[in-house]
């Protein structure tokens, strides 16, 4: 039972941090020639802005809202674990019984 609340702390910090890089401008350069280069690519982008396709911006907005039901999933069950530990140790019993036996019977 350990390993999945374990496994869940794990997936939900990944998602976690996904959420954040996807809400989180892209880094700056700290160079010299970086800064001109940023400059120069500036003002290409101004004069022919890059325009994220929907369906990419719909892919981008379907995975923040993947991201965040699962991390409240992850986050609930945690709490559900907390609450209940005894019924989920029995929980957890049950459900790895009866994967044993429906994988012994081939």
């Amino acid at each position: 039972m350990g390993d999945v609340v374990t496994t869940d702390t794990v997936i939900s910090s990944e998602l976690k941090e996904l959420h954040e890089e996807l809400s989180e401008p892209r880094p700056k350069r700290s160079s010299a020639a970086a800064d001109q280069a940023a400059t120069n690519a500036g003002r290409a982008a101004r004069a022919n802005p890059p325009e994220e396709s929907a369906e990419e911006l719909q892919l981008k907005d379907e995975l923040r809202e993947f991201t965040k039901v699962i991390t409240e999933f992850i986050e609930e069950a945690e709490k559900n674990v907390s609450a209940h530990p005894t019924a989920s140790v029995v929980g957890a019993l049950v459900v790895g019984i009866l994967i044993g036996r429906l994988l012994g019977r081939r």
